[in-house]
């Protein structure tokens, strides 16, 4: 991971507010977990100009992964992700669906992938890990090679670390939880009481007490 080019990022995306912080009024996920953290990565996409950095620094992480044939973005946010990264990079293009359609020729991948192709595979963001590693699986059971991941963001759960080396595949990064942190910190976001809170939270996410209001 270059620092230089995480740090940026991480600034642009507090700039649009794809990523907010507020231990104090914490967001309730999908799973009930409460979180001092909300990331909507899909916010970037209507802003042309941090769009095109996010879009550059993929394209330049992605050397890390070696050479690869086809991109594969994770439905539904790594989609247009995926997609100008295959754009620029002038490869071929397919989407992973989180289940196989209940209709027609129920495809769980979407786009031509020939067996053998080597693939790197495009998601937004890393919680757990588990959307992706179910689109690797896909990939591989379809026949192709997963060269690993890309994404925007991670945060840098214990859980998703262990995951990816369970299932032994490369996770690269745009920017991460720490990163993010130091910039929200720099910029006067949040303060270090509430640093200290939100680093609570991450290593026990379902345990964390939620600051009292002073």
């Amino acid at each position: 991971m270059d620092i230089s080019i995480a740090s940026k990022i991480a600034e642009n995306l507090l700039e649009i507010n794809a990523i907010k912080l507020n231990p104090k009024s914490p967001f309730t996920w999908a799973s009930g977990i409460k979180s001092p953290i909300y990331c909507d990565n899909r916010m970037l996409l209507s802003y042309p100009k941090i769009r095109n950095n996010v879009k550059k620094a993929l394209v330049e992480s992605s050397k890390q992964f070696g050479d690869f044939d086809v991109v594969a973005g994770v439905a539904t946010s790594g989609i247009p992700l995926a997609t100008l990264v295959a754009d620029v990079m002038e490869k071929p293009l397919v989407y992973v669906r989180g289940k196989a359609k209940a209709h027609g020729r129920q495809n769980l991948i979407e786009g031509h992938l020939s067996k053998g192709a080597s693939v790197l595979v495009i998601e937004d963001l890393i919680s757990t890990g588990g959307s992706a590693l179910v689109a690797v699986k896909a990939l591989e059971e379809a026949g192709a090679k997963v060269n690993g991941v890309l994404a925007i963001f991670s945060y840098s759960f214990q859980k998703s670390i262990d995951n990816f080396a369970a299932a032994e595949c490369k996770l690269g990064t745009l920017t991460n939880f720490d990163i993010l942190l130091d910039a929200a910190l720099k910029q006067d976001y949040i303060n270090k009481e509430d640093l200290k809170s939100i680093l609570k939270w991450r290593i026990n996410p379902e345990q964390w007490l939620i600051p009292s209001v002073q």
